[in-house]
Parts: C-alpha cells; structure tokens; sequence
C-alpha cells in the first residue's frame, strides 16, 4: 500500500494504517499528513439519522489549520538554513513560532503577517543568543514592509512576554557593511570608490565610537548614525576623489538604503570633528570645515580622548565666562587711551562671542531640546474667583479647625 499512494503534502511514499478509535486511517509516516479518516459519530441526532462524519468534524481540528502550522514551521527551518543559524537557534525559533501562531492576535491574521511572525520569531532568537543580524536583513529576506515588521515584532514580544537584549553597536556595525557593494569589483562600482572591507569596518567602528563618547547614540537608532559613520570612514580613507560624493550618491553606490536621520546623525558628526580639530595646534592655521575636516579624521581619531578633554575644558570654560570676559580687557584698553589697544581689545571681544556662539559638547537634548506645547494663558474673566467653584472632599478637611485652632481662636476672641 506504501507503494501505490503519495502524500499530497510532502510526496512521500511512506504511507500506514493507523487505527484510531476503532477506525482505520492511511497516515503519512513522515509528515503525519491524513490521507483519508475513518468515519464516525458524534452525537445522538447524528446517530438517529444515521449520518456519519469525519474525525476532523468530530473534534473541531480543522485539517487546513494544521497544515498551515506545518507550512510556517517549514518557513521558520528555511529562513534559518538561509542565514546559517545553529541547529539550536533553528529548535528555539520553531518553539516560539508554535507559541505564537496559537495566539488569536496572530492565528487570525493576513498572510503577510503570518509571515513576518516567521521573521520575528528568528529575530528575536538572533537577538536572545547575541548573534548579529538586523530587522532590515529580515525584511529584505521576507520582502516585507519595514513598519509593518517593527510593529508586528513588538506585539510578538508582548504577547510571548520575551526579553531581547539590545544588539552590540559593534557587531551591528560588521552585519550593517557586510551588505554593502564597495568590497568586490562590479561594473556600477568606480575604482576609486572601492574600498578594503576591514579597513572600513575599524575606521567605522572609531566613529561609531566616538559618535557613544559624545551622546549622539544615546535614544537614537542605531542605523541611521552607522550609515553616517560608515559614509565618513570611507571617504577619510581616500579622500582625493571622494569628497564631492554625497551621502545618497555613496548609499546608492554601496546599495543600501539612506535613512532619513542620518543627514542630521552627519551634521552632528561634523561638529564634534570641528571641535576637537580646533583643539589642534597644526589645524588651526588651516582652514577646516565641514567639507575638509574629512581628510583629518585619521589624526583626530588617532588622539580623540586627548582632544575630547580639551574640547570639555574648552567648552566648560566658555560657558562660564561669557563674552562678559571680555569686558575687563576693553577697560584696561580705555585707560591707556592707546587707539590701537582698543581695536585689538574690541577683535578679541568680538573672537570670544564667536567661540561663545559654536556648538558646545553637551547632549543633543540639551542643544536642541524638543519645544513642548504651553497652556493658552487664561482670560480674565475665566481667572475670576467667583466662590461657586466646586470643592472635593479632600479639600474640606482644610477648611474645618482643629480642636487646638478653636482653643486658639477662643483665647483670641476673650482678648478682644
């Protein structure tokens, strides 16, 4: 018989008889697929009528249902073959598939849902194991929408209660570049684009360093200030040729996609690099903006907590003294009446509101903290005390005296 039948699920041909109260069943021995179910009753009107019914109608199991477990499941051990996970990750994720797909949120969702619970599921065990891998490799395996992911993956670790640890910003930084096209010659790629993958990766990965001692990192997403750093790390690397490439022109190059953050993650970057090249002695005869401090980043990195500590100083310093310091050099100017000693009194007055005027190292919540909505002040006649506005319980207690007051006020009113 094992001969003669194929399994419509898996194609096996191992086909066996299986008695299951009484009636006799041909099962699939490799997949448990039910090729046809014995027949019986399942209650007394049925039986009166004498009309039989198949086991799956008896307990309410719907046969469609398990095969479309079985097909997440089989989705699950492909995207983890895909990625070349352990044998234990693959276990982990199919356990938490079966937990989820039970979920009523989850069992009565879309199609394009149930599939992104595949990636979820592989996710968030990537994440629990610390192994390297963004919502972004995911989605792009699934072709699935972004937004749609973030917000499914949240309700996944709600409902299966998980705690995911964060992802290194290191090893996020090696799984972000290994994506990128400027490592191997191709026909979109210029020679002078191309670029030494672990020479880019530990000149990244010095940014992204630099960008955590600064507070640019903290309460942002990762992606955006990666993509930044990265695009900074290679064009320090060779800057002759470079610097005239845009950060959209240097993602459409390496094939990946420009987060809409990451323009001000670069701004913010470039601040912290003029900062700490104003701190060097040799640069500042040069002079250095945003466009050429590019080609300086090896030296500042190289030194970065030397010229980090000087720029603290520095900035701590100015935001002391103010550009009232510079009163005291205008007065001793005025007494000796010398018309030159004036001039260089009011230029240096003047160079200290400038320094006083440049970005301070402080936190960007600090710098540019988020303007909160304020009450609309109240007219006058709604600020009028009337003496019908209502009074809570909790309010009268302070109105009645206590026997001590009245003893008080007594004594008062004898006096009188």
């Amino acid at each position: 018989m094992s001969g003669q039948r194929k399994c419509p699920d898996c194609g096996s041909l191992e086909i066996v008889e299986d008695s299951h109260y009484a009636q006799n069943q041909l099962v699939c021995a490799d997949c448990g697929f039910i090729l046809t179910e014995g027949l019986l009753t399942t209650t007394y009107a049925d039986e009166e009528h004498l009309q039989e019914v198949t086991y799956s109608r008896s307990t309410g199991q719907s046969e469609q249902q398990s095969r479309s477990l079985q097909r997440g499941i089989r989705r699950v051990r492909d995207l983890c073959k895909v990625l070349w996970l352990p044998a234990l990750f693959e276990d982990t994720a199919v356990s938490y598939y079966q937990q989820a797909i039970n979920r009523p949120c989850f069992c009565l969702a879309s199609l394009e849902r149930k599939e992104i619970l595949v990636g979820c599921c592989v996710f968030a065990t990537c994440r629990q194991h610390n192994w390297p891998l963004t919502m972004g490799t995911v989605s792009v395996l699934l072709y699935a929408n972004k937004e749609l992911f973030a917000r499914t993956y949240l309700r996944f670790l709600k409902e299966l209660e998980l705690d995911v640890p964060a992802l290194s910003l290191i090893d996020l930084v090696k799984t972000h570049l290994n994506s990128f096209t400027l490592f191997q010659n191709s026909a979109n790629v210029p020679p002078k684009f191309l670029e030494d993958k672990e020479q880019l990766v530990a000149r990244t990965i010095q940014i992204v360093e630099l960008a955590s001692e600064t507070w640019l990192v903290t309460g942002r997403h990762p992606i955006p200030i990666v993509t930044a750093a990265a695009y900074l790390a290679w064009q320090s690397l060779r800057p002759v040729g470079r610097l005239t490439c845009t950060l959209s022109q240097f993602c459409k190059i390496a094939k990946t996609d420009l987060p809409r953050p990451a323009h001000r993650r670069l701004k913010e970057l470039h601040n912290i690099l003029l900062q700490m090249s104003s701190q060097l002695a040799w640069l500042r005869v040069l002079k250095v903006d945003r466009r050429t401090v590019v080609k300086y980043v090896g030296d500042l990195l190289r030194h970065r907590r030397v010229l980090l500590q000087a720029a603290f100083r520095k900035a701590d310093t100015v935001e002391d003294d103010g550009p009232e310091s510079s009163e005291p050099v205008k007065s001793q100017a005025r007494e000796t009446g010398s018309p030159a000693a004036e001039e260089e009194a009011s230029h240096a007055g003047e160079k200290q509101v400038l320094n006083s005027q440049q970005p301070l190292l402080l936190p960007p919540c600090v710098l540019c903290p988020r303007k909160r909505l304020r009450a609309p002040n109240p007219g006058p006649e709604s600020s009028a005390i009337t003496g019908d506005e209502p009074i809570l319980d909790s309010e009268i207690e302070q109105y009645i005296r206590t026997p001590e007051e009245k003893e008080l006020f007594c004594k008062a009113q004898a006096c009188l």
